[in-house]
């Protein structure tokens, strides 16, 4: 699974609210995680529309977070920024059927996406903020193997 830029960017827009005592605007929040402004732009619609932050207009305005940081989950933000996760030809994997000998296919895309709810429904930003990871997260993060890339 990749994740996408627009994604890394929305949390890392959100973990720098998220850290902020106040509004922080748009052009601060790309200087400081260098994302492209009107990309930026964009992915901050997206999370305003999904209720994750709010604007305002004016010398005093900017972003802030709509919702306490340990009340946004990882997976919350994906799924606004990217839609659903684990989809397959954008399609919800438990509605595939498949045919012969890829019979049981659509049990492994069900897996895959219940391995990813583990750890993304588990994660707030408020967490990734403070270092404080879950279980959920360590568990894969102590395995030596988990940080190594594989090539086929």
């Amino acid at each position: 699974m990749q994740i996408p830029a627009k994604a890394d960017y929305a949390i890392r827009a959100l973990l720098t609210l998220a850290a902020a005592d106040g509004s922080v605007s748009a052009e601060h929040l790309a200087e400081e995680q260098e994302i492209p402004s009107k990309f930026l732009s964009a992915i901050m619609s997206d999370l305003r529309r999904g209720g994750l932050v709010t604007s305002q207009r004016g010398p005093e305005g900017g972003f802030r977070l709509a919702q306490d940081p340990d009340a946004i989950m990882v997976a919350d933000i994906l799924r606004i920024v990217s839609g659903p996760m684990a989809g397959v030809r954008q399609q919800r994997p438990e509605t595939l059927q498949y045919a012969g000998e890829a019979e049981h296919l659509a049990e492994v895309w069900v897996a895959v996406r219940g391995a990813l709810r583990e750890v993304l429904e588990h994660v707030s930003l408020g967490q990734i903020l403070r270092g404080e990871l879950p279980k959920a997260v360590t568990r894969f993060t102590k395995d030596a193997d988990a940080w190594v890339t594989r090539n086929i």
